[in-house]
């Protein structure tokens, strides 16, 4: 698979330091980098390389169970790695009032139940933004970004992005450059709404994904019309929102 190779991690590494803090420095000279950490391979790679560019005193990172984490500890791992200041925000109470203020004669469905919580984390990181001087981080990466694998306005969304132009297998070689722990690296991707990991709801490995990406080559023809399908379906989260133009 073509991947960004060792010898250019170092490179990329230090290139992406170096974008977030001209972002910072064009963007909000003096914030602070808000990144919402889940204890996985996006936020922690991307929490690693704020602390690179602005120093750990300029970065604050957002713990949000819904309710019970079971993998809470990772994000907590992340956190005492990093010596970054954080705040948790337990989002249940916020998500359950919004799913009983909804109209009772309305079908609420599975989907919009599971895109709720990435979006009231969102209110919450940009909460913590205008509290503390902050610019909100943005976690996805290119992988994801593809198929649609995130939440508009949810994990979507942001003030800057660094990891939108690499793959998964990529972030994971960024990660191990950062020096971060290989099981924080290495965690299974999972959304923690619907019980299934990334790839069980995707129905294919990223491995497969990564390589479609950079390479072209998917061999499994039912993988491919369905990677196509989901990019061509999906192309719109990554769009400027479509403005009429009355042209006056």
């Amino acid at each position: 698979m073509k991947v960004l190779k060792l010898v250019n991690i170092e490179n990329i590494k230090e290139a992406c330091i170096s974008w977030i803090r001209d972002f910072f420095e064009k963007n909000g000279k003096g914030c602070n980098a808000i990144v919402g950490i889940s204890g996985g391979k996006d936020s922690s790679v991307v929490a690693a390389l704020c602390v690179k560019a602005l120093g750990r005193d300029r970065v604050i990172g957002v713990l949000m169970p819904c309710g019970v984490q079971h993998d809470i500890d990772c994000a907590k791992q992340l956190v005492e790695h990093l010596s970054i200041k954080h705040y948790t925000i337990n989002i249940k109470d916020t998500v359950d009032a919004m799913l009983s203020a909804l109209p009772n004669e309305m079908q609420i469905t599975a989907q919009t139940k599971i895109n709720l919580p990435p979006r009231i984390r969102m209110a919450a990181l940009y909460a913590v933004s205008q509290s503390n001087n902050g610019r909100v981080a943005n976690t996805c990466n290119l992988s994801e970004d593809y198929v649609g694998y995130a939440t508009r306005y949810g994990d979507g969304a942001g003030d800057f992005s660094p990891l939108s132009k690499l793959t998964v297998a990529e972030v994971k070689e960024l990660g191990r450059a950062l020096g971060l722990p290989e099981n924080l690296i290495e965690k299974t991707p999972i959304d923690g709404l619907c019980g299934k990991t990334d790839e069980e709801n995707l129905g294919f490995t990223y491995e497969v994904l990564d390589k479609y990406i950079r390479t072209g080559v998917c061999t499994d023809l039912a993988i491919k019309e369905k990677i196509d399908t989901l990019y061509k379906n999906n192309r719109f989260k990554l769009e400027p929102i479509p403005c009429f133009d009355p042209k006056l």
